[in-house]
């Protein structure tokens, strides 16, 4: 049998959003981020996080600042017994690149590359996962590949993504919706 996720993107979903965060002293979680991770963590979804990291490709942080970060980050979810199963991401950029990093990859979201590579690396079936994300872009990579898509209204994009499955202001009220979804499907008779 085949596992289900829940993809949260980081930056405005999870952590707050900003120019190129990647330093511990910027690490500040979204409002009602922890409390909507704590009502997932509860669940059997696994908790996946995809970000597109082009910091890392224009040159103005390297993957070792990314994986410092992410590190700091995974601790103090764990102070709150929240675990993320696994993180993927992406330090390209097709234009403003720089040397390797300058490339039109199939990791970066709208593309499906992280969300394909966590399918294979923990059995998923993407038609049951999820992806939560505050930008248009986390949610035609959900489309693509398959998945539910809610848009939260938490990063820069304030406008209501219509490709979305669902809006919601935050984690919290995310959390709730699936939550109450994957409830109501467990209900119903096949």
């Amino acid at each position: 049998m085949k596992n289900r996720a829940i993809f949260l993107d980081r930056d405005g979903t999870v952590t707050l959003a900003g120019d190129n965060i990647h330093r511990i002293e910027d690490l500040e979680f979204v409002q009602g981020a922890v409390e909507g991770l704590r009502e997932l963590q509860g669940t059997d979804y696994k908790l996946v996080i995809i970000t597109n990291q082009a910091g890392i490709g224009r040159g103005m942080y390297g993957p070792e600042d990314y994986f410092t970060f992410k590190k700091e980050m995974n601790k103090r979810l764990g102070q709150q017994e929240i675990f993320i199963t696994g993180e993927y991401f992406c330090p390209h950029h097709p234009e403003k690149g720089v040397g390797e990093y300058r490339i039109n990859c199939n990791c970066r979201k709208p593309k499906t590359g992280m969300l394909d590579q966590a399918a294979e690396d923990f059995n998923l079936d993407l038609s049951q996962s999820w992806v939560i994300g505050d930008n248009l872009s986390d949610i035609q990579a959900g489309n693509s590949a398959g998945c539910k898509t809610i848009h939260v209204l938490t990063g820069e994009f304030k406008e209501p993504v219509k490709e979305a499955d669902f809006v919601a202001k935050d984690l919290i009220e995310a959390a709730s919706y699936i939550i109450k979804k994957t409830q109501t499907n467990k209900n119903q008779l096949f």
